[in-house]
């Protein structure tokens, strides 16, 4: 009888094996996700700024670092958060880019719009239309 660690080991090879084709495109994913990271930080700094300077520093806004999606192990996602007001960027190994939300935690998430990784000037046209969504839910009182 295999002990249980043997018994993970081999599911570990099993899923492992059969996960390994889509490492390449995770890794693709994985840096549109940090290059649109960096891109969404620099605009949360520039909001943040620009509140302080008109004496709304209290209008903090968080954001994730990148990491596996939650949902889908062939995707890496970040959140913008504010209280229990969340979106998420999501980037699919298969080549999309998905913004869902905002959205409160708890609740249903969506509503969605995705894109292909090589539409970028919609996704940041689409970005910018997002986050302004969300910081305006964020800060509602």
């Amino acid at each position: 009888m295999e002990s249980l660690p043997e018994r993970l080991a081999g599911v570990g090879e099993r899923i492992g094996t059969r996960e390994a084709e889509h490492a390449e495109a995770l890794g693709v994913a994985r840096a549109k996700a940090e290059s649109l990271h960096g891109l969404v930080a620099t605009a949360l700094e520039a909001f943040h700024a620009a509140a302080a300077k008109v004496g709304s520093s209290h209008l903090e806004v968080g954001l994730s670092a990148p990491r596996l999606d939650d949902k889908h192990v062939r995707s890496v996602e970040f959140d913008v958060t504010r209280g229990r007001t969340r979106a998420i960027v999501t980037v699919k190994a298969r080549g999309e880019v998905t913004l869902v939300g905002p959205f409160k935690a708890g609740q249903s998430e969506g509503p969605c719009r995705s894109f292909p990784w090589d539409a970028s000037p919609e996704i940041e046209a689409a970005l910018g239309d997002f986050l302004e969504r969300f910081l305006e839910e964020a800060a509602a009182p």
